[in-house]
């Protein structure tokens, strides 16, 4: 047994279900779906965007407003909602001179909760 591993994690037994093997892999992601995931929580994994997207769960809020809630430079702000923007997790309106943001549409807000739920969970 390796140090550091968890026993009950490994199979006793080496043969495999094929039956169970090819319903899982007709059920599997394919590979561009998979990467676009991946880019999506790569994106989230970024402290900073993350508590922009909590303040964006409350409300839209303008690029000063975000600077202003997070402590944080308007070209910090700018940067980190670039990132965000080309992932679709948030979307923009102009209003004269002023840019307000808001999550992209509910998937985000689910996204965003389950996660913090997740982390939250005991």
């Amino acid at each position: 047994m390796k140090p550091g591993v968890d026993i009950s994690a490994e199979c006793e037994f080496s043969g495999t279900d094929g039956a169970r093997v090819q319903e899982t892999q007709g059920k599997l992601l394919d590979d561009l779906t998979a990467s676009k995931l991946a880019r999506t929580f790569k994106a989230l994994s970024d402290p900073t965007r993350v508590r922009i997207l909590s303040a964006l769960s409350q409300r839209e809020l303008c690029v000063h407003e975000l600077a202003a809630s997070l402590e944080m430079s308007q070209s910090a702000i700018s940067h980190q909602l670039h990132t965000l923007r080309d992932m679709r997790l948030v979307r923009f309106r102009k209003e004269g001179r002023h840019v307000y943001y808001a999550l992209d549409d509910e998937h985000i807000e689910v996204l965003f909760q389950c996660g913090l739920d997740h982390v939250e969970h005991e």
